[in-house]
This record gives C-alpha cells, structure tokens and sequence, in this order.
C-alpha cells in the first residue's frame, strides 16, 4: 500500500473508489497539469496528482473537512493539508488537543498520526484558484455522505469554512437525515446538533487569506479545537 494512504480507509475500496475517480474532466485536467508544470520550489518532485483520499482512523470520534486539496500541498504529496500551510495550522491546533501525534506535517513519510481523528474535504481534487464548482462539490458528495455515518463513533465534525460547511449539511440531507428548521447558517464557531448525537462547528478556513490578514488568529482557531475535545470526549465509552 502506498505511503500516503496508510492508515486510512472507512469501508475497504473507499479509499481506492476516491482515487481512481475522474468524475470531473476539469479538475483532472487542472491537477494532472499542476502536476506536469510546478513552480520552481517543487522541480523534480513526484506529485500525487489524483483525488486525495481521507487521512487519519476509519471510525473516528473527530471529522475535520476541509475544502479542497491545495494544487501543490495535497495534491503533491497525497496526504490531506501535508506540505502547505493550511497545514502547519490545522496540525499544529490538532496536536494541541490530542488529535494528532505531531505539529507539523511537511510529507506523508514523517510519521504523523491522527488519533481518534479523520480528515476529508469536500471535494478531493484540487481545483483551479481553491474554487470548486457546484457540479464538482456535488459530484463528491456521496464521499462525504459515507463518512457521516450514523451509528458510527463520530461525535464532532469541523467545518473549515463555509463551502465545508454547507457540504456537510447538503450530505446529511442527501442522505435522507433531517437537519433542524431553519437551517444552520455558517460563522466561526457557530455549532449545531445533527441527528445521532453528532454536534458540528464551524470554522473560519486557515487559509492564508484568513491568516495572513488576521481573519482568523491562533486563538480563535484553537477555541474551535478546544470544543471539538470536550464533544469527543463526550460520553465517551473508553
């Protein structure tokens, strides 16, 4: 098995059924031509260049979902927010709250694990400017849709950002599961209750845009994590 999908997996294809997808002719001709032409920092490295599988155990207490795989982080290394900076924060708040065995996740060979915790996004390929389209988020929603199993572990999902956030909710639907009247609006720690005893917060999304302009801060992110503990912990059977 390679490298990079080591230690993930929710039923045993649905890895493979992520990676081999082309559903989206755009986005595979925008990840395979990311790919073929990176910039200088990134000459001579083997990208991923596929849909990004899900990262971390496959029946977790935490769901992290992302946006999108970064066209020369996740896309590169084939692991979820590995070698960006996105990444250095989301591990970096992970690890601080016990969900994660390091800080930083420069490449999938460096050891890091999650613990009782899974990264997805809503869409697995990496699409042109961080923007996917309708049809694309819809097309990889029944990926979602499976990991937002009632009955499972899960206690707490994190949204980062609004198009996460939304894509949560539209699965949960897609799935025939109720949502409450009128429907959960997004804001930085905004939470709702979903069916099965699942609570769901949101989260500005670390991107650079949001961190570099002081949107979002450390503290502001590690409250969100700071919640998501004392929900996973929650009537916790261990």
């Amino acid at each position: 098995m390679d490298h990079r999908r080591a230690g993930s997996g929710l039923a045993a294809d649905f890895d493979d059924r992520v990676a081999s997808c082309r559903a989206c002719p755009r986005l595979v001709a925008h990840r395979e031509a990311v790919a073929a032409a990176p910039p200088r920092r990134h000459r001579g490295e083997s990208y991923w260049a596929r849909p990004v599988p899900s990262f971390g155990v496959p029946d977790p207490r935490l769901l992290v979902v992302g946006l999108a795989p970064a066209a020369h982080g996740a896309n590169r290394t084939g692991r979820m927010f590995t070698g960006d900076r996105s990444g250095e924060w989301l591990y970096e708040a992970m690890h601080r709250f016990g969900f994660s065995s390091a800080p930083h996740s420069p490449d999938p060979g460096d050891g890091l694990r999650l613990l009782d915790a899974r990264i997805t996004a809503a869409a697995h390929c990496a699409p042109p400017k961080n923007r996917p389209l309708a049809a694309e988020l819809t097309a990889c929603r029944p990926f979602l849709a499976e990991e937002l199993r009632p009955g499972s572990r899960l206690r707490v999902v994190v949204a980062l950002g609004g198009v996460a956030f939304t894509s949560v909710l539209r699965a949960w639907r897609a799935a025939g599961r109720p949502l409450a009247s009128p429907a959960p609006r997004f804001g930085h720690l905004a939470e709702t209750d979903l069916i099965g005893g699942i609570r769901l917060i949101a989260s500005y999304h670390p991107s650079q845009q949001n961190t570099f302009t002081g949107r979002l801060t450390r503290e502001m992110f590690h409250r969100v994590f700071a919640r998501a503990r004392r929900e996973a912990d929650r009537n916790d059977p261990d």
